[in-house]
């Protein structure tokens, strides 16, 4: 007999809600003029679309891959959450380029994402740099339903639209002595005001093993919410590995570099006893300065659930670590 075991992170299909209701609903609160905003946050959704001289622009614009979305959902990947609503998550962010505070959207309108270019380098057979768009249309983009789990014991759950960064390791064809996976975000304090902040070991940083890496959960993000990510959220592409704190998440990225030594990340260089290198989600294991049992979901009102260890992720994830007892694996 086949006994099929329900994953911690699987909801039954009839609780899912179907896409025509979702979007309908959206459609009826737009059409009677209750934005979203006045759910959730207080700033509107359509204020969003800025260039980086605060002038409006047109989806076609700001966007050169919109027509890609919106894509077929991976229902592979599910969470027992409702989605957070999406202005609520686009107005309450970290991104430490533009500043320090939470509400830096507006700010990280200036990041010109258009052109883009990604290298690849380091032990690769050949090094390459890429244009954003020539990557996306390249990828089959997919939609997932992820946990979001900020190491401020915070939480969000978001569709993010992307590709497996598994995909991006294979089109690198990276030589057999890489061990590693180090990211890179861009450098321009005249436009991102944060970089000037010469206390900071800019240009951000982050690195994965090839393991994780290569792991089906790591995804590469493009999209959120059925269109092109938005600049506050890292645009036009950044990493996301749900198992681990955000900041191992990194946003915008302009370099993936394969290497035999291990890299020092952002966090880890600026205070490496409270942000470690594996970051991995754990209830049990507080942050020097706070509990992480808990942690409060974003647009509720300030509702606060129980930490899931590896976010809850675990049955993807756990094996990753079975040979490294002596690590610090949980901060």
């Amino acid at each position: 007999m086949l006994i099929k075991r329900k994953r911690g992170w699987e909801i039954p299909e009839s609780q899912v809600t179907p896409e025509n209701i979702f979007l309908n609903r959206r459609r009826f609160l737009a059409g009677a003029g209750v934005g979203l905003a006045a759910v959730a946050a207080p700033e509107p959704a359509a204020a969003f679309i800025f260039n980086r001289d605060g002038e409006a622009e047109t989806e076609a614009e700001l966007h050169p891959t919109s027509d890609l979305y919106p894509v077929q959902r991976n229902l592979r990947y599910r969470v027992s959450r409702e989605l957070t609503d999406e202005t609520a998550a686009s107005s309450y962010n970290n991104f430490y380029e533009f500043g320090s505070h939470k509400r830096i959207w507006r700010a990280a309108q200036r990041l010109p994402t258009h052109p883009w270019a990604v290298t690849i380098d380091g032990l690769v057979e050949e090094e390459m740099t890429l244009d954003f768009e020539d990557i996306a249309r390249r990828m089959t983009l997919e939609e997932r339903v992820y946990r979001f789990r900020c190491v401020e014991a915070w939480a969000m759950t978001v569709p993010w639209t992307g590709f497996p960064l598994s995909k991006l390791v294979e089109m690198a064809r990276p030589l057999g002595s890489a061990r590693y996976v180090r990211f890179e975000t861009f450098m321009n304090p005249d436009m991102a005001s944060g970089q000037r902040q010469t206390w900071y070991p800019w240009p951000y940083v982050e690195g994965l093993t090839m393991a994780e890496a290569t792991n089906e959960l790591s995804f590469m993000v493009t999209g959120i919410y059925g269109k092109p990510v938005a600049k506050q959220f890292g645009a036009p592409i950044r990493l996301h590995v749900p198992w681990k704190y955000g900041f191992k998440s990194i946003k915008s990225v302009v370099r993936i570099s394969f290497t035999e030594e291990r890299p020092v990340s952002f966090w880890e260089e600026i205070q490496g006893s409270e942000y470690g290198f594996w970051a991995n989600v754990n209830p049990d294991v507080p942050h020097p300065r706070w509990s992480q049992a808990t942690e409060e979901l974003i647009g509720t009102g300030g509702e606060r659930v129980p930490t899931r260890l590896y976010n809850g992720y675990g049955e993807f994830v756990a094996h990753l670590y079975d040979d490294l007892q002596n690590e610090p694996l949980f901060m």
